[in-house]
């Protein structure tokens, strides 16, 4: 029988007239050729976790709200994870950490690619991101594809992108970044000294 490994990418902002969503559409595209894996994306707007929304701690995973319940199930299914995120005042959007720490165990062990974009790229979002995957026990790869976008296009903010003209200097990264997320999966020794 032939195991399917799953690929969760995460859409992180909820914005009204975001791109986030485009991009990450973008994003798995590019992995469904390069990675053998089943990719589902995840928008948080579909999964509006309130901030403080369970009264125990994750970690004991005792969870009473059935959105939680049913976002423990998400998360606990998949073995790996692409998140794609813009960068917000050096950070990422506040709904991307809610989901995470709505959970805990559920994170444990599980690899993931951080994929931001933002007029320098987002790797400042990247970097905290990165040490707060590390905090869950997750496996990042190496390699943080950060996508540029003209500064006077994100002023514009009319809701549209065209990620293979837009992020095409980002796409060799974005290549390496998926092979040491595949690598990862076929579990290679070698790569594990990476994360």
């Amino acid at each position: 029988m032939i195991h399917t490994k799953r690929i969760l990418v995460i859409v992180a902002s909820v914005r009204g007239r975001r791109i986030n969503h485009r991009i990450a559409e973008w994003v798995a595209g590019i992995a469904r050729e390069t990675v053998p894996a089943a990719f589902e994306i995840v928008d948080l707007k579909d999964w509006p976790l309130p901030p403080g929304g369970e009264p125990g701690l994750p970690a004991l995973g005792n969870y009473t709200a059935d959105m939680t319940r049913a976002w423990s199930e998400k998360v606990a299914g998949a073995d790996g994870f692409i998140f794609v995120t813009p960068q917000y005042n050096w950070g990422y959007p506040a709904p991307l950490k809610n989901a995470l720490d709505h959970l805990y165990k559920e994170w444990h062990g599980k690899l993931a690619v951080i994929v931001t974009y933002g007029a320098r790229g987002g790797g400042k979002c990247a970097k905290q991101l990165r040490q707060v995957l590390h905090g869950l026990d997750m496996k990042p790869v190496a390699t943080m594809p950060g996508l540029k976008r003209a500064r006077s296009r994100i002023e514009a903010d009319s809701g549209v992108v065209d990620p293979p003209k837009e992020f095409a200097r980002a796409v060799p990264a974005l290549h390496r970044a998926l092979k040491e997320l595949t690598a990862a999966l076929e579990g290679r020794r070698r790569w594990f000294g990476l994360f």
